[in-house]
């Protein structure tokens, strides 16, 4: 289990790395962006598509790395009123429906993929759609991940006997 755990954190300091680039890029180009069009009248012809394309990676990254954190969206109402190993098995359950969600996403988002490389779709100039695109498959599989670690960790505490308040 701590080897699991491990690999767990190591994707999300990852995931972490990543979103940190990714937002840095995006605040330095749109900055330079600023001042090309405000001093010199001028822009990036690139600038506002690679922006575009980058929230959505900071999206999805961002996403996943939630997911790793246990900060997900959650709506815990009723389970807060249960004790705490039936909070635990509804923990697994609600995990094992939300991986199960991510699998068909993927799925969609994999034939997605597909269709944009069958067609031949452009961002810019020769760079195809799909390379900016592949991050909706990758997103829901590092989703699907982090809840199968959570689901591994839930079903390991309800074996040893201790679920985590």
């Amino acid at each position: 289990m701590k080897v699991l755990r491990w690999c767990d954190e190591s994707l999300g300091r990852l995931e972490g790395v990543l979103l940190i680039i990714l937002l840095s890029m995006m605040v330095l180009l749109a900055f330079v962006q600023v001042i090309l069009r405000n001093v010199f009248s001028e822009s990036l012809i690139w600038g506002e598509i690679l922006l575009r394309h980058l929230v959505l990676w900071i999206g999805f990254l961002g996403a996943a790395r939630a997911t790793g954190e246990d900060r997900h969206i959650s709506i815990d109402a009723f389970a807060r009123f249960l004790p705490a190993r039936a909070r635990a098995i509804v923990r697994v359950i609600t995990n094992a429906f939300a991986i199960t969600v991510c699998y068909f996403l993927l799925r969609a988002s994999l034939t997605f993929i597909g269709d944009e490389v069958d067609f031949g779709s452009v961002v810019y100039g020769e760079v195809p759609s799909w390379y900016s695109q592949m991050i909706i498959p990758v997103g829901f599989g590092l989703m699907m991940i982090h809840f199968a670690v959570r689901i591994a960790a839930g079903i390991y505490e309800l074996r040893a006997g201790a679920p985590q308040e």
